[in-house]
């Protein structure tokens, strides 16, 4: 029996989104295209008829997840007029329970240390999900300090991020052995946040 373009589509979509989870969860590299086909539901055969490559793949989950995340992070702010959603939302994103959930966590985060060995498309998706997150960022910091600080806005955004990933990341890294220094390094982390 052949599918309808509509349930190809969705078939598509199906697989993307479970890629998005399971990258986050196993990493890109550690999961095979007949495993992810499996955990979708679907045969390893018909990857193909959606995606040339893995690659392909890994490019269109990346994009997925960090539209996924701005989509949160703009309803969040749009009607934020004095920067409170947006603090409350930093503090959570260094809360244990963000750390905990790796598979639908930040893809920032997520894939930072798996995107340099990748290929082009996955750099150029991720840098464009890194740029749209610190266009949000530098907006609420101008919001803050007015319109004459743009540059320092940038800077800061930059820094908010960074300090988000990286606490993110170190927390999650030792959070079995040493659970009392992963919520250390979260709690160091929100205190350098913007309020």
């Amino acid at each position: 029996m052949r599918l309808t373009k509509e349930q190809a589509a969705q078939n598509r979509e199906k697989i993307i989104e479970t890629a998005a989870r399971v990258f986050r969860e196993r990493g890109i590299d550690g999961v095979s295209v007949a495993d992810l086909m499996k955990e979708a539901g679907f045969t390893h055969g018909g990857f193909y008829n959606h995606f040339a490559s893995k690659q392909e793949l890994v490019a269109e989950a990346s994009r997925a997840a960090f539209a996924k995340s701005m989509g949160a992070l703009l309803e969040q702010t749009s009607a934020d007029k004095n920067g409170r959603q947006f603090a409350k939302g930093l503090q959570a994103y260094l809360s244990p329970a963000h750390r905990d959930d790796c598979t639908g966590g930040c893809p920032a985060a997520a894939f930072l240390g798996e995107v340099s060995r990748q290929g082009c498309e996955m750099q150029s998706t991720y840098a464009q999900g890194i740029k749209a997150f610190l266009e949000v960022y530098e907006s609420q910091n101008a919001i803050k300090c007015g319109t004459s600080c743009k540059a320092t806005a940038r800077e800061k955004a930059i820094d908010v991020l960074a300090n988000l990933v990286g606490s993110l990341l170190l927390a999650r890294a030792v959070v079995k052995a040493d659970p009392a220094l992963s919520d250390e390094i979260l709690a160091a982390g929100r205190r350098q946040l913007p309020k």
